[in-house]
């Protein structure tokens, strides 16, 4: 996530639902597991398989961003049970004492998470978080508009494409990409640096179609604008909708973000939570998973078994070469201030 990540959602209020389905001996109503995660963001015939299989019902509620979730979560007006933050978000919860450490042995499944997504930046001990989707931050082109694939950030500072490009309305990706593009990490946390980035985008600002989230794929899609930022994991969809769309890592490096599953420590159910956790690793489970929603697995064997056509696409498993140059969101604490204030400049300019 999603950077902030804002994911492809469905439901529009957040409202909890329960499934319940019957098994051996029927649910047990008294077994609840309250779950919160961004919406569309599981297939939902796997929380129903999980009750069949446990008689735990889950209480099943979604969430637009990191920050409406961390709000609910740090009022503690809710009892949650397992929560899905993006990398910078798991990093601040950590920081701020929000997140239960994990007791992996209950987690057996957990072998099959591939070991470059353990260890991470944002939970460099790997205590409170189990990798679920990853992706990158990339750039979206009309084919019929480039006669190569516009493979650096620069594209979006060329004039010639001025009214045409879409850029993120996100504080953290936007600021990234202008980051990167200096040659500067996307978590600085200099602010020489992040007031430079801010410059770079202030004068790119009249070439800007619109800044957007989630309704940007619809107006690519229907080709308002012929390049624009989005995610790895919405790509394929936007293809299958526009085959004159394509999607392309810039040269210069990117975000490699990474969403995550945590025990919030107003748990009540951390034994359940981490079976479900378990549950979602299987590999047939977590096959059935990615291919539902269309991102990028962490899972080494689900790897193996996905379907042919998702596994051997470059913009959802990039090279190894490209990975490298790429970093993850992290915390960046008393520095967000400066991004935020550039972030207001850029906008009211």
């Amino acid at each position: 996530m999603r950077k902030i990540k804002i994911l492809a959602l469905v439901m529009a209020i957040v409202l909890p639902m329960v499934f319940a389905t019957g098994c051996k001996g029927g649910s047990d109503s008294s077994k609840v597991l309250n779950v919160y995660n961004v919406g569309d963001y599981i297939d939902e015939d796997l929380i129903k398989e999980f009750t069949k299989r446990t008689g735990i019902v889950i209480q099943y509620s979604t969430y637009d961003t990191n920050e409406m979730m961390y709000q609910k979560v740090k009022s503690k007006s809710t009892n949650y049970d397992l929560i899905f933050p993006s990398d910078y978000m798991v990093s601040k919860m950590i920081k701020e004492g929000l997140l239960e450490k994990i007791d992996y042995s209950k987690i057996p499944n957990f072998k099959n998470i591939d070991d470059s997504f353990k260890h991470n930046d944002f939970d460099p001990k790997n205590e409170y978080s189990v990798a679920y989707m990853w992706g990158t931050l990339g750039i979206v082109y009309n084919k019929k508009y480039f006669k190569e694939p516009p493979d650096s950030w620069d594209v979006f500072w060329n004039p010639k494409y001025k009214g045409n490009m879409l850029m993120f309305d996100s504080v953290r990706d936007t600021m990234g990409a202008s980051l990167f593009r200096l040659g500067y990490s996307m978590n600085s946390t200099n602010p020489k640096e992040i007031n430079e980035a801010k410059e770079e985008l202030i004068k790119q600002k009249p070439n800007v179609l619109a800044y957007v989230n989630d309704e940007g794929k619809d107006r690519m899609v229907g080709e308002e604008a012929i390049l624009g930022m989005f995610y790895s994991g919405d790509v394929p969809a936007m293809i299958d909708e526009n085959e004159n769309l394509a999607y392309v890592i810039p040269k210069e490096g990117t975000n490699k973000w990474i969403d995550a599953m945590c025990i919030p420590t107003t748990a009540q159910n951390k034994d359940w939570a981490e079976e479900f956790i378990n549950f979602l690793l299987d590999p047939e489970i977590s096959k059935q998973n990615t291919e539902y929603i269309g991102y990028s697995t962490p899972n080494k064997e689900t790897l193996k078994i996905l379907d042919p056509d998702m596994r051997e696409d470059k913009s959802l498993y990039p090279d190894e070469r490209i990975l490298d140059k790429c970093e993850s969101f992290i915390d960046v604490g008393k520095y967000l201030k400066y991004y935020d204030k550039a972030w207001i400049d850029l906008k009211t300019r």
